[in-house]
């Protein structure tokens, strides 16, 4: 099994540039770094080619 990279899931920055945080979706562990950390609260359906089942979320309010 490869080892993934540590690096944000939006725009790949690795942790060497940039702090990074941890979360855990479906039983597996991602890495988005802060500046891209609202796209996952506000407007996670932009991550759903990453995040298989994200566009499955239905969005609570309106946070346009």
């Amino acid at each position: 099994m490869a080892v993934q990279p540590i690096s944000c899931i939006y725009c790949g920055q690795s942790d060497q540039n940039v702090p990074l945080l941890l979360f855990q979706y479906q039983g597996k562990q991602y890495w988005i770094c802060p500046q891209h950390l609202p796209i996952l609260i506000h407007k996670p359906v932009q991550l759903a080619d990453k995040l298989p089942g994200l566009e499955l979320i239905i969005p609570f309010g309106d946070h346009s």
